[in-house]
């Protein structure tokens, strides 16, 4: 629907739904735009080498994933593209903008800091898409997005594309763009959500959540579930519960380094690991094929996030199934978004790992457990192995203070005060010594006096 007027060079706004296929709406137009090196009319560019397209995405999971549609749907036509997003030096980035780009995708902050130290040049952009919009404003980059707007001609193409249309977008794109045709996928009667996704809500308590997660691990159409977790500290603990209990969880989370982030999220896609336990932050517009399930451990914050984090699931014409926990203080929170999206939840069903009715829902098998091995013994903590071994090291201590608790303790500790008695009269307390043993401190005098060995035990007149 958005080829033809994209491909004008209009400036337009696209609305639908996650998961629809709205990155190569705007790719694919972006490609055609742009003059490849190769090209006859280049070398007559004002600037070749030069960014001609922007594309921007809210988060450095969906900038690489944008950024590797538009290097396979670009094969053949020799585009330069470049990523830019942060937690990742900056020398290969400078390096590639000085040797010419032109297509950069990137995240709001890197790409407004490249700006300002004058190594990213946005005044010959002539084409500029905002992918994920209202998640742009969720996360505060609204302010960064209008900076890097102001660096750009002001005859540039716009290209804002959306799940939804919040009023601050809408005030955007009023303010940045020019006479922008808008194109809907679906009727404004139309539920955002994905059809043909099966939803749950169970009302849960959270001592109880790790044990049906890891039976809904087991269901029997379950193959590659992301889990979302309210807060970074719950996705990492989830995670290595998770791990502990037998099945293969990899945590996707802000405090994570952009190496691990990238990491987990390579081996999620490639099945390594069955689950994926992340933040909205972190998962923002991550679009993994054969995502069955999608889990919200917390209840969402709103219904865009519920309708975001669920749309994970169910994509391209595939089935999926999104499953929510609500705890009891969040029911208010929860009836709003019941409200708000037209479900049928208003009351969710009080659930337990042992309800029958969540075994027959989701298609879990009777017999499973929510453990596939044994808990992991718990390591000692330092100093622990130490005080059993207190007793062989006590045997050097002048035999007075062997075992802490032996059968021969009493007679031991006279004989370990008889030996202590000569250094206690030539001055040498043994609190100078601290704990040490009498043959240490025996050892001591002998290095530090000279004297010979047979005399160390004499008293010093």
């Amino acid at each position: 629907m958005t080829l033809q007027v994209a491909l004008m060079g209009t400036d337009l706004i696209g609305q639908a739904r996650t998961g629809t296929g709205k990155t190569l709406a705007f790719s694919i137009p972006v490609i055609q735009r742009v003059v490849a090196p190769h090209d006859s009319d280049y070398a007559e560019l004002a600037a070749p080498g030069k960014p001609q397209a922007l594309i921007i995405a809210p988060t450095r999971e969906l900038a690489l994933q944008v950024a590797n549609d538009v290097k396979v749907a670009s094969a053949k036509r020799g585009t330069r593209n470049l990523t830019i997003y942060g937690g990742v030096p900056y020398e290969g980035q400078l390096d590639a903008l000085q040797t010419g780009v032109d297509i950069v995708v990137g995240t709001p902050g890197r790409i407004l800091d490249l700006a300002n130290r004058r190594a990213l040049d946005l005044s010959h952009v002539k084409c500029l898409v905002l992918d994920e919009a209202d998640e742009m404003l969720d996360l505060g980059f609204l302010p960064d997005v209008e900076s890097i707007l102001a660096k750009t001609p002001e005859t540039r193409q716009t290209m804002l594309f959306s799940a939804t249309m919040p009023g601050a977008i809408v005030g955007l794109a009023r303010k940045h763009m020019r006479h922008p045709m808008n194109i809907r996928a679906e009727s404004g009667e139309d539920n955002q959500m994905v059809p043909t996704t099966a939803q749950f809500v169970f009302q849960a308590h959270d001592l109880d959540k790790p044990e049906i997660v890891s039976r809904i691990l087991q269901a029997e159409d379950a193959t590659q579930i992301i889990v979302f977790t309210r807060t970074k500290r719950q996705a990492q603990r989830l995670a290595d519960d998770l791990a502990d209990r037998g099945f293969p969880a990899a945590p996707l989370h802000g405090d994570m380094a952009q190496g691990a982030r990238e990491k987990a999220l390579q081996r999620f896609r490639e099945g390594k690991v069955q689950t994926l336990v992340a933040t909205d932050v972190a998962a923002r517009g991550i679009d993994v094929a054969g995502v069955s399930h999608v889990i919200n451990y917390t209840c969402p914050e709103d219904d865009k996030t519920y309708v975001h984090r669920i749309g994970r699931t169910g994509r391209a014409g595939l089935t999926g199934i999104a499953v929510t926990f609500v705890d009891w203080a969040d029911l208010h929170r929860w009836k709003g978004i019941n409200t708000t999206l037209g479900l049928p939840f208003a009351e969710p069903q009080e659930t337990y790992s042992s309800s029958e009715h969540l075994f027959h829902d989701l298609g879990i098998p009777r017999d499973v457990k929510g453990r596939l091995k044994p808990p992991s013994p718990k390591e000692p903590r330092e100093g622990d192995s130490g005080r059993g071994g207190q007793g062989g090291r006590g045997r050097g201590q002048g035999q007075g203070r062997s075992g802490q608790g032996g059968s021969g303790q009493g007679g031991s500790r006279s004989g370990g005060e008889r030996s202590r008695a000569p250094q206690e009269k030539s001055g040498e307390s043994s609190g100078g010594e601290g704990s040490g043993s009498s043959r240490n401190r025996n050892r001591r005098r002998r290095t530090r006096s000279g004297s010979p060995v047979s005399g160390a035990d004499k008293p010093s007149s």
